[in-house]
C-alpha cells in the first residue's frame, strides 16, 4: 500500500510542531510546509523533511527563506495568496491545517476544493464559515477529520451508532486557570495568571481563550457545524483531569467517551491514519495513576463568553464570525495589557450586539468582509474601554 503524504500548514506553531513530530516518528513524507514569518524554524523543518515547497505568509520571510534554501530544489511561496497557491500546486493525501486564526479559512477551502482530506486544527474554519465550508466539503467530495482533541474524540465516539441515534454531545473542558473563581476574583487577575494553563501548553491567544472559556465556546460552534447537531444538543462539562476528551450520549442512555493522555500528537496521528490505526507515538494511558475523574458544570455568570457562543451559533449566519473577530481583537489588546481580563467579554459581547444583523450572511466572501467590520467595531470598543480604565 502506498504511503500517505501530508502537508503541514502552520508548521512552526504548537500543533504544527506536534504534527511534524508525528511525521518524524512515523516516517511520513511531508510534501508541503507553511509558516507565517519564522524563517529559521521553517528552514530547519524544510531541511529535515525536504518537502516540495514551503509557503511563508510574510513576503519578507519568504524572500529570506528563498535565499536560505537556494542550495535545494524546494520551491518557496510567499504572501497572502502564497499558501493557497501552494495547496493547489503541491499534492498531499492529508493537509493538516494548524494555521492560527482566520487566516486558516481560505487554506481549508482550497484543500476541500481539491477533494482532499483536511485534518482540521484551525477552529476558525468552522467557527467563522462552518455552514459554507460544510457545503463546500459535500460538493467537492473532500473530507474533514477534526484534530482538536475534543472533536477528534467526538468523531471517534460517533462510530458507536448512527447520527440519528445521538441525543447529545458532551464537550469536556479543563476549566482553565480560573476554575472556581468569582467575578470579583477575575477582576484582579494578571496577564501571567491567564497564561498559566493547568493542562495544555499552547500559544498565548488560545491560552487566554481557555481562561475566558471562549475557546470552549468556539468548540461548541465547531461541534454544531461538524456534526450537524443543534446547540441545544451540546453540553459542556468541566473535567479538570483532561483524560476524557469528550463523549457522545445516545438515545438509549449509553454514553461513549474517548480517553487518552492529553497529547495533540494522538489526534494528528488519528486524522492521518483514519480509518486505520497504527502504533502510537504517545504514551499509554495509565488509569491507576490517574486515580479519580471529576466533573462539574461551568459557571455561566462568571464566564459569559461561553453563553455568548451558544447564542451566536443559534443566531447562525455571520454572527459566529463576528464573535471570533471581536475576540481576536480583544485578546490581542489584553495580551498587550491595554485592557483587563474582564474587559475581554465586554468588548466581544458589545461587538456582537452592534452587528446582530450578521445572522443573514452566509457567503464566504461576505463573511470575510464582515470580519473586517467586526474588527473595526471591536477596536473602537477596546479603545473606549481602555480610555475609561485610564481616565
Amino acid at each position: 500500500m502506498r504511503e500517505k503524504t501530508i502537508a503541514i500548514l502552520g508548521a512552526t506553531g504548537s500543533v504544527g510542531t506536534q504534527a511534524a513530530d508525528v511525521a518524524r516518528k512515523k516516517g511520513i513524507r511531508v510534501s508541503l510546509l507553511s509558516a507565517f514569518s519564522d524563517t529559521d524554524g521553517a528552514e530547519r523543518l524544510a531541511r529535515e523533511f525536504m518537502p516540495d515547497a514551503v509557503a511563508m505568509a510574510d513576503i519578507g520571510a519568504a524572500e529570506r527563506l528563498r535565499i536560505a534554501l537556494a542550495d535545494t530544489d524546494i520551491k518557496v511561496y510567499g504572501g497572502d495568496c502564497g499558501l493557497t497557491d501552494a495547496i493547489y500546486d503541491i499534492d498531499a493525501d492529508v493537509y493538516v491545517n494548524a494555521v492560527l486564526g482566520c487566516a486558516g479559512l481560505l487554506p481549508s477551502v482550497a484543500v476541500l476544493e481539491k477533494g482532499r482530506r483536511l485534518a482540521l486544527a484551525n477552529k476558525e474554519t468552522m467557527v467563522v464559515a462552518g455552514e459554507a465550508v460544510t457545503r463546500k466539503c459535500v460538493e467537492s467530495g473532500g473530507e474533514i477529520i477534526p484534530v482538536d482533541s475534543e472533536h477528534c474524540a467526538i468523531f471517534q465516539c460517533m462510530s458507536a451508532g448512527r447520527r440519528s441515534e445521538v441525543r447529545s454531545i458532551i464537550l469536556t473542558a479543563s476549566g482553565g486557570p480560573f476554575y472556581g473563581y468569582t467575578s470579583e476574583m477575575l477582576g484582579k487577575v494578571t496577564l501571567s495568571d491567564a497564561l498559566a494553563h493547568p493542562t495544555w501548553k499552547m500559544g498565548n491567544k488560545i491560552t487566554v481563550d481557555s481562561a475566558t472559556l471562549m475557546n470552549k465556546g468556539f468548540e461548541v460552534i465547531e461541534a454544531v457545524r461538524l456534526f450537524g447537531v443543534g446547540p441545544e444538543n451540546v453540553r459542556v462539562v468541566v473535567h479538570r483531569e483532561s483524560i476524557i476528551h469528550s463523549a457522545v450520549e445516545y438515545i438509549d442512555n449509553t454514553v461513549i467517551a474517548e480517553m487518552s493522555v492529553p497529547d495533540m500528537r494522538s489526534c494528528v496521528q488519528y486524522a492521518v491514519d483514519y480509518p486505520d490505526r497504527s502504533a502510537a507515538v504517545t504514551e499509554r494511558l495509565d488509569l491507576f495513576s490517574v486515580g479519580t475523574l471529576t466533573f462539574a458544570p461551568p459557571d455561566p455568570e462568571v464566564f459569559p463568553l461561553l453563553g455568548a457562543a451558544f447564542d451566536a451559533v443559534s443566531c447562525g449566519g455571520g454572527v459566529p464570525a463576528v464573535l471570533n473577530a471581536a475576540d481576536e481583537v480583544a485578546v490581542d489588546a489584553f495580551l498587550k495589557e491595554k485592557i483587563r481580563f474582564c474587559d475581554i467579554s465586554e468588548a466581544v459581547m458589545g461587538t456582537v450586539s452592534r452587528l446582530r444583523g450578521a445572522s443573514e450572511i452566509n457567503d464566504i466572501d461576505d463573511i470575510l468582509s464582515l470580519d473586517s467590520d467586526a474588527r473595526r467595531v471591536a477596536r473602537e470598543l477596546v479603545s473606549d474601554i481602555s480610555g475609561r480604565r485610564n481616565a
